[in-house]
């Protein structure tokens, strides 16, 4: 049985189209059920590295708030996508990252797909929550120093203690 946030979850997602009733015609229907969807009316999409992104949603299902926000997983192109308010000021920057916002089109499927090449890692609520951008940003910051740790093994500076100092070469001793 599903819930009656998960069966408002179309509904919600479906308002961003520019024809709401073709857009579930398609989910329900259609040959893939992959619609493309405006960014920037009611949400933007922030697009980051599949290994990215997997360490910030980790993190965010780990921290004491709401459940996150939509996300979606583009496995073909090794993405994913994390569903924010739209807010056409702000610039994300990184390598790789992508914000999706007003003029800009997003490839969904239907809200209940969790399989497939583009799938909902966390699907829309029905009740329009989306990411907190803060706490996508602190995610993320987190996540970087992870891959870093993982990718060459350097550590990310320790917070709220003094690094040892270097040994000292020459000069004064």
């Amino acid at each position: 049985m599903r819930s009656t946030s998960q069966s408002q979850a179309p509904e919600w997602l479906a308002a961003a189209a520019t024809d709401p009733e073709a857009c579930k015609r398609e989910w329900a229907h259609g040959e893939n059920g992959t619609v493309l969807l405006p960014a920037g009316r009611f949400w933007g999409v922030l697009s980051v590295p599949e290994e990215l992104g997997l360490l910030a949603l980790d993190t965010l299902l780990r921290i004491p708030l709401p459940r996150p926000g939509p996300t979606l997983a583009d496995l073909a192109s090794h993405r994913l996508g994390f569903f924010l308010p739209p807010d056409p000021v702000t610039a994300w920057l990184g390598r790789g990252i992508r914000y999706v916002g007003e003029g800009a089109w997003i490839a969904v499927p239907p809200p209940h797909r969790a399989t497939g090449t583009l799938r909902w890692l966390v699907p829309p609520d029905g009740n329009g929550a989306l990411h907190l951008p803060t706490a996508l940003e602190l995610a993320l910051h987190e996540a970087v120093g992870t891959l870093a740790v993982l990718v060459d093994g350097t550590h990310p500076p320790t917070r709220g203690r003094a690094t040892p100092p270097e040994p000292s070469r020459g000069g004064l001793r």
